[in-house]
């Protein structure tokens, strides 16, 4: 957690976006597993913790934009809790670490948040991604769960991504930390990595290390020998001679921000001369996209310049035809990198894509995005000092896709379907690290590399 100070400022900030009304922002609750008593492992609204920092379940915070008063709703706890959970600070304490003064039983907020609408005041709130979350804001605003999303604030949504999007100094200390458990985890992996392990025995023993470091994992580990397969959460595999394991992992410190980075190596310990060229391609992309990152690009840019890189690789390869230009211009780089180039980083390991880009339907707000260029339109995202992003550049190799793309008969005189004929037992390869965008122009964050070379994997792997 950081200072009260930082929290106040954040509040304040928010505030003058705003301007009017009230802004509603619910905390998570308690997740049964499978019973009530067995919850998942508790993880907070990242919102909510931007503004109000406190790790807690069943809180929510309010902030008045015209009157300036800030205050947060939830119930201390019982005896009857303390017996389970030990002492614990009360909410008026808790509100006073965060710079908030006034505090109030969660049974208070229903009437506040009904006097106000009656009053016809604007009640600011982002669109709901937990089910529980959606039933509370349904009872506390009178609104059918199912048009939560029509009376959604674009407001706040705009205000808290342009917000979150530049990272302070504080924030980029936190994330260098989760570089570090990183940096743990996909060493450990490299280490592990020979045929015969099994690929839960190195997710497992990655996890261990973020719950070690952190508070765990930033996302479900992908380990797998299946990397054309983009997110592959089977790990029964057992690695075995002449194959590629893809680990795509991230930790998050205690202080929820998050780490993302990918590795592709040979589970044998050395490349093939074959997944040595494809690996090259991708790597030659990620190194260049490194390079080109400064200040107030747009994504499409970036993403493109990738795309270029592999295509001139591809071409090398004898697997595309023609110019690389023309080979992004068709279409075909989807075919084999059906993904974006990378997505923002921080507090969500896809920052504040839970207000956005799968949330609902872009279209009646694609013009806001694109005056504001924030990061919940990845389309119109313009990178800013303080974005980080991920750079993961990938190739893969998926039968399905391919022959669907040749069957329609897409991408002709461009991808060489015959030549593809030999890598439909491939794989993919990825690799990912992670871009803090300076206002000079942009490094990658960590004080190392997470070892990333042909040479330098092969070193590792298997050791």
């Amino acid at each position: 957690m950081f200072s009260a100070k930082t929290y106040t400022a954040r509040r304040s900030e928010l505030r003058t976006k705003i301007g009017q009304g009230i802004v509603l922002l619910p905390g998570n609750g308690l997740a049964p597993n499978n019973y009530p008593n067995n919850a998942y492992y508790f993880r907070q609204d990242s919102s909510f913790l931007y503004y109000f920092g406190l790790n807690i379940p069943a809180l929510v915070g309010v902030i008045d934009a015209d009157t300036g008063e800030e205050a947060l709703y939830g119930d201390d706890f019982t005896v009857e809790d303390i017996i389970w959970t030990g002492p614990q600070p009360t909410l008026r304490e808790l509100g006073a670490g965060v710079g908030v003064a006034e505090t109030f039983p969660t049974a208070a907020l229903e009437a506040r948040l009904r006097k106000a609408i009656a009053q016809g005041r604007r009640i600011h709130y982002l669109p709901p991604y937990r089910g529980e979350t959606k039933l509370r804001l349904s009872a506390l605003l009178g609104i059918n769960p199912a048009l939560l999303h029509d009376y959604k604030s674009v407001e706040l949504m705009f205000a808290v991504a342009e917000m979150r999007e530049k990272k302070s100094a504080e924030e980029i200390e936190e994330m260098e930390r989760a570089f570090e458990i990183g940096y743990r985890m996909h060493t450990l992996a490299m280490k592990m990595c020979r045929p015969g392990v099994v690929e839960r025995e190195i997710a497992g023993a990655i996890e261990g290390i973020a719950k070690s470091y952190g508070a765990g994992l930033s996302f479900p580990s992908i380990v797998t020998q299946h990397g054309e397969t983009l997110h592959n959460l089977h790990c029964d595999g057992t690695l075995e001679e002449g194959r590629l394991l893809l680990c795509d992992a991230g930790g998050e410190t205690v202080n929820n921000y998050c780490s993302d980075h990918t590795r592709t190596y040979p589970v044998s310990g050395r490349f093939t001369q074959k997944q040595k060229d494809v690996y090259n391609i991708v790597l030659a992309a990620h190194d260049h996209v490194a390079r080109i990152v400064k200040p107030h690009m747009m994504y499409t840019e970036i993403h493109n310049a990738a795309y270029l890189t592999l295509a001139e690789g591809l071409i090398g390869l004898g697997l595309l035809r023609g110019t690389a230009a023309d080979a992004v211009a068709s279409g075909a780089m989807t075919m084999l990198m059906p993904h974006g180039l990378g997505h923002g980083l921080g507090m969500d390991v896809h920052d504040c894509e839970a207000m956005g880009e799968r949330s609902f339907d872009f279209a009646s707000i694609a013009e806001r995005a694109a005056r504001s260029a924030t990061c919940i339109y990845r389309a119109a995202w313009r990178i800013e000092p303080g974005t980080v992003l991920t750079d993961e550049p990938g190739l893969y190799f998926i039968p399905a896709l391919i022959d669907k793309c040749r069957a329609e008969g897409l991408y002709r005189g461009i991808v060489d379907y015959d030549a593809l004929e030999a890598y439909r037992d491939f794989g993919g390869i990825r690799i990912e690290d992670n871009i803090l965008v300076t206002e000079e122009g942009s490094r990658m964050l960590g004080d190392r590399k997470i070892p990333v070379t042909v040479e330098e994997l092969e070193t590792v792997v298997g050791k």
